[in-house]
């Protein structure tokens, strides 16, 4: 039979206007009261399940995958044995539920100083951005100082992208208004790219709620980020390379490890580590788009791409805990999460069985308080078209051109010669080392520039209220320095590390 030219053209936009069409956000979503606590308690589930899933390998792995012949095991007891054991594991969880804590203490609108206070005090814990913005809240230095680049060399880790979850769980449908808590929230710790993964993160969470297409969340919430940013480029490229290889999630990992994101953390410079937002977040994309909505293939594929591997598996599992539910999560991993509900998580007195509650709470009164409703046993959200936040950006004229070692174990700074160097800025890893009977000891050290007294610094030892770096300085002149420490209070059991000194100029050639 001979077929119609016309009428197949036809046809065939129709079917491409549909398509279009499927694709876009509703103006609004209504949904049983039950549906909606179901996703939420899948998310918070889902991020627990994740990061215990992926504890044993975090970091184990670095700047290589997890091989196929490497069995990740999963018990029964698992998440009761952490909870138990080692309850540490779940800082994703339990920063995340500081938040929420807060929010739930002073009200959704309580203002980022609160937040932060709150924040720098906890009894946790820290590592990187986080720490670094604890130690410049305890010193005065407020957000969003407190993330920004010039006070904290970390602000492009992952530390918001993992704790960023709440902000989705508690905005179902409302991506911007997720970004408006992330505004808030994410920079006290990050700034750039560090933010932005937390941004995603949370839209990506928002959109779950709305939609079970995993390309379309993931490619509908990158609308909130500016697309002027290095991290919109890479989930771009990202995005790019799935297209092109849509059924091999291992070769896209080989382009990003090639692509060259690079590691501004003063920890991982020649270092195989990677705490960075970009890379991570490449690596959560990895999980969703190659996972086909299965939850133990996402999960195990963002475990499977290495560097922090529990935190990724994590944001892909709360994600895909979202869009199912928490009653269709398989029963092997459900059934171990349910041994340990009741139990609240480390620096909490919240469980999972108290988040779930709290969680429902919030997001009431976030739909309610955007154009949404409770009628009966139904919500109604209004569901808001993502908009791009503001741009930030780090600077591209600060390029590493050193590294200097000083020794295995560094030196003390009472042995530490007048530094010189050609460049514009300047970074100083190291540490303050001492016995338990000076916990409370603060070593103050006055650094020396160009022979001029620049600046000082106060390190605590204990390590709860520590600096990350002993001192850093950016724009400098581009010429010869010089840079000499004194320690201004010495004592017979401690002492300040000198470990190594990181060189940055405008252009590489200062190589």
């Amino acid at each position: 039979m001979k077929r119609n030219p016309f009428l197949l053209i036809v046809v065939s936009l129709a079917f491409v206007a549909c398509t279009s069409e499927q694709k876009k956000l509703p103006d609004r979503i209504t949904m049983s009261v039950k549906e909606l606590e179901n996703k939420i308690k899948g998310g918070w589930a889902g991020q627990t399940i994740g990061v215990t899933f992926g504890g044993p390998t975090e970091f184990r792995y670095k700047g290589k995958m997890i091989p196929d012949s490497i069995e990740i095991p999963w018990k029964d007891d698992y998440v009761r044995w952490y909870f138990d054991n080692q309850p540490g594991l779940y800082d994703d969880i339990y920063m995340d539920l500081t938040f929420v804590d807060i929010l739930e203490r002073l009200g959704m609108d309580a203002p980022a100083d609160s937040i932060a206070t709150a924040f720098a005090n906890a009894g946790f814990s820290l590592w990187h951005a986080n720490q670094a913005a604890r130690y410049n809240i305890l010193r005065g230095i407020m957000p969003p100082a407190s993330g920004h680049w010039k006070n904290n060399l970390h602000s492009n880790c992952i530390d918001f992208q993992i704790e960023a979850d709440f902000a989705g769980l508690m905005s179902p449908g409302m991506v911007n208004t997720s970004s408006e808590i992330c505004d808030r929230v994410g920079h006290i710790m990050n700034y750039a790219d560090g933010w932005y993964g937390g941004v995603y993160v949370a839209a990506m969470y928002s959109l779950a709620f709305v939609s079970d297409d995993i390309e379309f969340i993931v490619r509908e919430a990158l609308k909130s980020i500016p697309v002027e940013s290095n991290y919109y480029k890479c989930m771009t490229q990202v995005l790019d390379w799935y297209q092109e290889n849509p059924d091999d999630w291992k070769t896209v990992w080989h382009l990003i490890e090639s692509a060259g994101w690079r590691e501004d953390c003063p920890k991982g410079i020649d270092n195989p580590v990677n705490i960075e937002a970009t890379v991570n977040s490449a690596y959560v994309l990895l999980g969703l788009l190659y996972g086909d909505g299965d939850f133990f293939k996402s999960m195990d594929i963002a475990t499977r791409c290495g560097q922090d591997s529990d935190c990724n598996p994590s944001t892909c599992a709360g994600i895909i805990g979202t869009i199912k539910g928490y009653d269709n999560i398989p029963e092997e991993w459900l059934k171990p999460l349910q041994n340990a509900e009741e139990i609240d998580f480390s620096h909490t007195t919240m469980s999972l069985n108290d988040t779930y509650r709290i969680g429902m709470q919030h997001a009431i009164k976030m739909i309610e308080a955007n154009d949404g409703n409770v009628n009966g046993d139904e919500v109604t959200i209004r569901v808001q078209i993502p908009k791009a936040v503001r741009l930030e950006q780090n600077p591209t004229d600060f390029i590493r051109v050193k590294k200097d070692s000083f020794g295995k174990n560094g030196i003390s700074v009472n042995d530490f010669e007048p530094y010189k160097f050609k460049g514009n800025g300047i970074v100083f890893n190291g540490r303050v080392t001492g016995k338990s009977n000076v916990t409370d000891y603060v070593a103050e050290v006055d650094i020396y520039l160009d022979g001029e007294k620049y600046s000082s610094m106060k390190m605590p030892l204990d390590f709860r209220k520590r600096t990350t770096e002993v001192f850093w300085a950016f724009e400098l002149s581009e010429k010869e320095h010089s840079i000499e420490m004194k320690l201004l209070n010495p004592v017979v059991d401690a002492d300040v590390i000198i470990e190594n000194a990181i060189v940055f100029s405008a252009s590489a050639s200062s190589l």
